[in-house]
């Protein structure tokens, strides 16, 4: 039997170190070796379980001979001669009428494009060690019939879980292209007994497997086989393993104006796996940037586990598709565009005493939702007797659907007055209308409404702001309806004033070649750093339709805003916008949570951070007034669910502003707001 050499590689940033230990650190070795054109890797699975990984690289043969934990002289088998399986679409991304790589207003199903199947030509293996990872490389992969993408197959291992990742990693010297990607896994024989989901209503359940493809909509993204032989230990039957097939919980998911459940999973009789529709939400339907020389990833996870039970294992990745509770924080979500008031209230409909959006907010841990009434449907302009009527109705409900544990604030994103869109936030409610004729006054007093100002142009808009301790921010900063935005108004004095916030963060554009999400807002974030300008950026959602059958937490984030009680809606909620407006929060995804951030008179920056992937890096960010400075920290030391402080001595001399960023290995993440040094 011949070893396969073990490429270790070890990374180090002078002058960090640890506090404290990650959870479930676990062995530290991973074990590969070759025997007759087949390659078994194991791996420390947590627990006292080793992960083995048995590859076939005949060409006749299955990848994936056997997938199998093991423990003692247990030996469970998960997976058994099935192949990886990829198809790509391929279609043309309008880099000319809008904006560029950052456009959202694109609709590639509507021009032509070419499925693909990709297939792995085995050849090499290549197995690298990098502290907690160990890495297969496989071969090449390239599109049947021509190879517009070209590249390889990787597998990731991750140690401290029974968990791994499977990638086609794939490039294209086409420019203007865009892409979606279907995988899983298919078996060579009647290897799986059934197959186990989530339903949109959160019940188990498991069918038989059918002849033919079934496209599946599910909760938690997640979809499991449960295997039919068994597993031998001691001689007897122990038990069925299982395997989950689960991707990227935000990543693989390109930007809609929607959160539809479009059956993001499929099964049969010989396969499992995820997949995209096409056609999205039948809108402007963007797909994933692929730009050329770009190392695009479309890969999938797989988590081994025993029987239909390995899908509450895969839940834990996401904390249940909820924000967990952090001590000292409470969790913030804006920009929804669910016009409940215009589609039911101001409709006439049966009001719900409980409504499903607010059911949803609830299950997902959304303490304080900040919303984006009337675009579109209402009054914004007048007449008087509608818009006041609106704004009452708005601030009624929010009022009723608002107790000690959840606080719905009014708001609405105006696109006047200033360029671009935008969004308004007010610590209580106010009447005001988007219009001001010429002999009207700005402010005026109402006998049923009370304050009713009038807005005629930016001016107003400002001291309405002022006045009403208001804030404002860029919805959507440079794409959509916000392209150009607020670059073009950088010098406003709107802009610079304490009443514009400063932007919002969206995953968008998509892009599978990057190892963190939403680049075009936190590159803005570093520009109005370094035009001096103490601006934040929380995260925004910007959806429309909020319902529990819904993929919500896919394109969901949140912010966790440092402070104690919740407001009262009758009291107002100005400590939500201070806390805002200080910076005292960080955005998040979900899974990496940052419970504190310190930077030090002596240039030490430290920070901890708690999470369920493992993590791939952190960013220490600053800047001088007109370069950005980067120092990366590898952290793919770290095993799932733990929990770390760190140090770090960084040169901060001629630097104004320091911030972080966090990411784990399926790009979730969380960033700070900005240190300011001066």
């Amino acid at each position: 039997m011949k070893k396969i050499f073990i490429y270790l590689a070890t990374f180090s940033v002078a002058g960090f170190f640890y506090l404290g230990v990650a959870a479930q650190r676990g062995a530290q070795t991973a074990v590969a070796q070759t025997k007759a054109a087949q390659t078994t890797v194991d791996w420390p699975a947590g627990k006292g379980t080793v992960g083995r990984l048995v590859l076939g690289m005949k060409a006749d043969e299955a990848l994936f001979r056997r997938v199998e934990m093991v423990k003692n002289a247990s030996v469970r088998t998960c997976l058994r001669d099935a192949d990886p399986v990829f198809m790509l679409r391929v279609g043309t991304r309008d880099l000319v009428s809008q904006n560029g790589w950052n456009i959202f207003f694109d609709k590639v199903p509507l021009k032509p494009y070419k499925n693909y199947t990709v297939k792995l030509v085995k050849g090499g293996v290549k197995v690298m060690r990098r502290r907690a990872r160990t890495i297969v490389r496989i071969g090449v992969m390239e599109t049947v019939d021509t190879a517009v993408f070209r590249g390889w197959l990787e597998i990731t291992l991750y140690h401290g879980a029974p968990l791994f990742n499977v990638a086609a990693v794939l490039h294209t010297e086409r420019d203007s292209t865009a892409i979606l990607y279907d995988a899983g896994l298919v078996s060579r024989e009647a290897g799986w007994d059934s197959v186990s989901y989530y339903t949109t209503d959160e019940v188990r359940h498991s069918v038989t497997l059918p002849d033919s493809v079934v496209p599946q909509a599910v909760k938690y993204r997640a979809i499991a086989a449960v295997a039919g032989n068994g597993a031998l230990e001691n001689g007897a039957l122990a038990g069925n393993g299982a395997l989950a097939v689960f991707p990227a919980p935000h990543q693989y998911f390109y930007p809609l104006d929607e959160a539809f459940n479009l059956k993001f999973v499929w099964y049969s009789r010989n396969g499992i796996g995820i997949r995209q529709d096409p056609e999205g939400d039948h809108r402007y339907v963007p797909w994933f940037n692929a730009p050329p020389g770009t190392l695009q990833r479309c890969g999938f996870f797989c988590l081994m586990g025993t029987g239909a039970g390995v899908l509450d294992s895969v839940r834990k990745y996401t904390h249940d598709d909820a924000y967990v509770r952090l001590p000292g924080y409470r969790t913030y979500a804006s920009h929804f565009h669910n016009e409940f008031i215009s589609k039911v209230v101001l409709a006439g409909k049966p009001i719900p005493e409980d409504p499903s959006f607010k059911q949803v907010f609830r299950r997902m841990g959304v303490d304080m939702v900040h919303l984006a009434e009337f675009h579109g449907p209402g009054h914004p302009r007048g007449p008087d007797s509608l818009r006041l009527r609106e704004l009452r109705a708005l601030f009624e409900q929010c009022r009723r659907l608002s107790d000690t544990a959840f606080l719905l604030m009014p708001g609405e994103e105006p696109n006047e007055f200033f360029g671009g869109h935008w969004l308004a936030f007010f610590p209580k409610p106010v009447y005001w209308v988007m219009s001001r004729k010429p002999g009207e006054e700005f402010e005026t007093k109402d006998p049923v409404y009370g304050n009713v100002y009038r807005v005629g142009d930016t001016t107003d808009m400002l001291r309405l702001l002022e006045k009403e301790s208001g804030l404002a921010w860029t919805a959507h900063p440079r794409t959509k309806g916000s392209t150009g935005y607020p670059d073009r108004y950088r010098d406003a004095g709107f802009f610079r004033s304490d009443r514009w916030l400063g932007a919002a963060w969206k995953a968008l554009p998509a892009d599978l070649s990057q190892p963190r999400l939403g680049l075009r807002v936190l590159d803005l974030l570093d520009n109005m750093n370094n035009w001096g300008l103490h601006k934040q950026v929380s995260a925004e959602a910007d959806i429309f339709t909020i319902e529990p059958e819904n993929e919500m937490y896919a394109h969901m984030n949140v912010n966790y805003l440092r402070m104690g009680r919740l407001p009262a809606f009758d009291t107002g909620w100005r400590a939500v916008l201070d806390t805002l407006r200080k910076g005292k929060f960080f955005s998040t995804t979900g899974e990496v949570l940052i419970p504190s951030f310190e930077v030090g008179r002596d240039s030490q920056v430290r920070f901890s951070l708690q999470w369920t992937f493992p993590l791939q890096f952190a960013e220490i960010i600053s800047g001088d007034g007109t370069k950005v400075y980067r120092q990366r920290i590898d952290l793919d030391d770290t095993e799932p669910f733990g929990s770390r402080e760190w140090r770090v001595q960084v040169d901060l001399r001629g630097r104004k502003w320091v911030r972080i960023e966090v990411w784990d290995v399926a790009a979730n993440g969380a960033f700070t707001q900005t240190y300011w040094r001066d």
